[in-house]
Parts: structure tokens; sequence; C-alpha cells
């Protein structure tokens, strides 16, 4: 397993899985699939997998905005 920590502010806990080019712990990134559903449906859900990494950032960049991280 990577030593890498979580892209998210003041997350520091170890890699789980990439976002986009990205990477996110296991909360995080439970918390991203499930937002990413809830907001596009399964379309977006497989759109999302033909999308170049640049593309994937741009939507990760939007779901880290409707959240707030506590210090």
């Amino acid at each position: 397993m990577s030593e890498q920590s979580c892209f998210i502010e003041n997350c520091g806990q170890r890699v789980y899985a990439p976002a986009g080019t990205t990477i996110l712990c296991k909360e995080h990134f439970i918390d991203f699939v499930t937002w990413r559903r809830k907001k596009g449906g399964k379309g977006l859900f497989r759109r999302y997998s033909g999308m170049t990494m640049a593309e994937r950032d741009i939507i990760i960049r939007d779901w880290q905005q409707s959240f707030t991280v506590s210090t």
C-alpha cells in the first residue's frame, strides 16, 4: 500500500482508490461514489468510465465543493 495520504485537506488517511488523477481514502472514495451516483444517476455512473482523467478531475472538484472538512 502507498504511503501517500488522501488529497482532501486535513485528511491523513492512507490512499484507497483513484478518483480522476487524485487519490482518496476509503471513506472519501465511498462518499464520492455515492455523491456521483445521486448527482447523475446511472447515466453519469456509466459515462464516468469513458471520461478522460482531466474530465474526471472536473467532477471531483465539483464533489469536493459539496462538503466542508472540519479541523
